[in-house]
This record gives C-alpha cells, sequence and structure tokens, in this order.
C-alpha cells in the first residue's frame, strides 16, 4: 500500500468473535498496522440498535477489546478506539443524517431483514448505516476493508462524502473499498447458505476464537457437506458444492494457500474435515494462549496484562479539523480529553462525555502530538 493510505475498521460487539471475523478483519488490520496509518475502534453503538442486555454488552465489549490485543492488535503502531466514548462520531452522524435521503435508507439489507414491516423495531436499526458513516468519514480513511455485506454501506458513505464536498467544499476522504480475496465472508459450518456470524443464536456452525479445541474439532465433524462422494469429490464449486467449498476456503484461508490447491491434496471429505479442524486450531491457538480468561491462557490477571488495558487510552484522534468552520467535528480537537476518560475508566470510575469537550462552533481544542 501506499504510504499515505489510511485504513480503517471497526468491529460490533454483538456477539463472540469467530473464526470469521479474525481471517476476514482482524488478521488483515494486524498486518497492516505496521504498513499504513490504521484506525481500529468497537463500534458498540451500532450494537444498540436491536435489543440486547446492558450488563452483556459491557461483557462483549471487554472480551472485543481483549481479543483484539491478544490478536495482535498493537496500540504504539494503530489508532484503537471505542466508538461511545468519542461524541464526534454521533455529532457528525447528525449532520450526515441531514445530507441522506430516505430513498437512500430503504434498500439497506439489514433493515430489509430485520426491521420493515416490524413495529418494535428500533429507529436507530433503519439510520445506523449513516453512522457507520460518520464512523468511517470522521478519520479519513483512503481505504475501508470489508465483506461482501457491509459493501453497500461502504457505497453510501462514498455518495453521502460526495455529495456533502459538492454542497460545503472539500471536506471529506472519499473512501475506497477493499474486500479481501479468501476468507472474506466464511460461512456457517451447520448451513452454508448463511455467513458465520457472531449474533447468530445457535452457535453449531459457529466457530469462535474462544472455543476449546474438542468443542472446534465437533463442529468441524458435523460441518454440512453432501452426498457426492468418489474422485473428485472435494472440489472447490460453490454454486453447487457450498458446504464443501466453504471448508476448502476455511483451511485456505487459514494456511495463507489457494482453496483450488487446498482440494488436489484431498480425496474424501474425512480427509478435508481434518485437515479444516488442524487449521483452524493452529489459527486459534496462539490466540488464546494470550487470553487471561481462556482456558490455554497463562492466568495473566487483566489488570496487569497489557491485553487489559482500555483499548481508548490509545487516544482516538479522528479528523476533518481542518473544516470546523464547516461545521465538520474535529478528532485532533479531541486531544487529551479521550485519555482522560480512558484513564477515569480504568480506575473504575464513571466517565461522561463532558470530560471530551468538542467545541464545533469556533473550533477550539487542543492538538496533542501522536
Amino acid at each position: 500500500m501506499h504510504q499515505d493510505t489510511r485504513q480503517l475498521s471497526l468491529l460490533t460487539p454483538s456477539g463472540h468473535l469467530t473464526l470469521g471475523n479474525y481471517l476476514g478483519a482482524l488478521r488483515p488490520m494486524t498486518l497492516h498496522q505496521h504498513q499504513v496509518a490504521c484506525f481500529f475502534g468497537i463500534s458498540d453503538l451500532h450494537a444498540m440498535t436491536a435489543a440486547h442486555h446492558p450488563a452483556t454488552l459491557r461483557t462483549l465489549i471487554t472480551e472485543m477489546r481483549t481479543l483484539m490485543l491478544a490478536c495482535g492488535l498493537d496500540p504504539t503502531h494503530a489508532t484503537l478506539f471505542q466508538q461511545s466514548r468519542v461524541p464526534a462520531h454521533t455529532e457528525l452522524a447528525y449532520l450526515l443524517e441531514c445530507t441522506t435521503h430516505v430513498g437512500e435508507l430503504n434498500p439497506m439489507t439489514q433493515f430489509k431483514e430485520k426491521g420493515r414491516g416490524r413495529p418494535m423495531t428500533r429507529a436507530s436499526l433503519y439510520t445506523y448505516p449513516v453512522l457507520m458513516a460518520a464512523d468511517i468519514l470522521l478519520y479519513r480513511p483512503t481505504h475501508v476493508p470489508v465483506g461482501d455485506d457491509q459493501r453497500q454501506h461502504v457505497e453510501l458513505t462514498r455518495t453521502l462524502a460526495q455529495r456533502f464536498n459538492t454542497t460545503y467544499g472539500a471536506v471529506f476522504t472519499v473512501p475506497e473499498v477493499m474486500v479481501p480475496v479468501t476468507g472474506a465472508r466464511l460461512m456457517d459450518l451447520a448451513d452454508p447458505t448463511r455467513k458465520m456470524s457472531k449474533s447468530t443464536q445457535d452457535g453449531a456452525g459457529v466457530v469462535r476464537l474462544l472455543d476449546a479445541p474438542d468443542v472446534v474439532r465437533r463442529k468441524v465433524v458435523r460441518a454440512v457437506t453432501d452426498s457426492d462422494a468418489g474422485k473428485g469429490a472435494v472440489r472447490h464449486d460453490p454454486a453447487t458444492k457450498p458446504g464443501v467449498s466453504n471448508l476448502l476456503e476455511i483451511v485456505a484461508a487459514c494456511e495463507d494457500i489457494d482453496p483450488q490447491q487446498v482440494a488436489e491434496d484431498l480425496t474424501s471429505y474425512a480427509e478435508l474435515k481434518n485437515r479444516a479442524a488442524e487449521a483452524v486450531l493452529g489459527v486459534l491457538a496462539p490466540i488464546q494462549e494470550r487470553m487471561p480468561s481462556s482456558p490455554r491462557g497463562q492466568g495473566t490477571s487483566r489488570r496487569s496484562s497489557p491485553m487489559g488495558r482500555s483499548i481508548a487510552e490509545t487516544r482516538p484522534r479522528p479528523s476533518c479539523g481542518r473544516r470546523r468552520r464547516r461545521w465538520v467535528c474535529s478528532a485532533d480537537a479531541l486531544g487529551e480529553g479521550a485519555g482522560t476518560v480512558a484513564s477515569r475508566l480504568e480506575r473504575g470510575e464513571e466517565g461522561s462525555a463532558d470530560l471530551v469537550v468538542l467545541e464545533l462552533a469556533n473550533g477550539r481544542g487542543r492538538r496533542t502530538a501522536r
């Protein structure tokens, strides 16, 4: 990537992180953090668009913070942040809502599948693509890596950025979509027609990052394939063999090789499932060993472990400070305020938005060196 590239990725704590989250998002993030300017966040506000239990959400946020660090994200190389601790996200979201057309939100997949025609649907589910656009545009990323299912949200972001720039001047960077070739969208082992999702209630086909080895093996062994047999049964053909192709793609993503190459080395589904289980365990073992709460972990105290530090300590610094007079939120203006919130949260004190002073009208704010 070019030296001036800025990359943004956010994960929503809607469930326990999965193998798909690691291969499609977290692992590429750990590689890119050493190459370009990276901003990685926990989009906890998005997790509130559906019914949730506050205590469960807090637990998931803590687990996600720890796992992001255990997977190799380094606060000394990338900016890590928690969305709800940066008020600029919601402030810019309102300004972008004033730029968005209802006709652009109606086709969004999440609302169509989970909310349309249901009176108890939360309004935030309808408008959350605009908040996602604010999440992106604040940090001026040039590239946003997403799975195919999230592409439409980045396309909406591009549309809003271009419209805003046309109306108010050149404010936002218009980001490009970046989709990993392999492992971007692993499918559910029990139902290979649907995505392996962390929010799936039935976890029989979902491999989670903290699943014990015996649980991983059991899920892979029970993975849906088909009744094909004989020579050539193990082949990569997503259209007619979705289950087999999914297992091949899992192995390919874990071992960083081509699915076709994996298929050439195997002659039966039993061999394929054993290869997949070993490949998955080889990826999960180092992560779990660095997790103090994992059965395979080293028992390190959350307080003393680097993985236990608040992800907000890295002082999120969104962008657009150059255009404060155009009513766009300034990340640089957050300065040390976000760090103050983080330190108070780490000491167990109550945090509040007023600790981070962001004055849009007159652009006052302290800049701090990264």
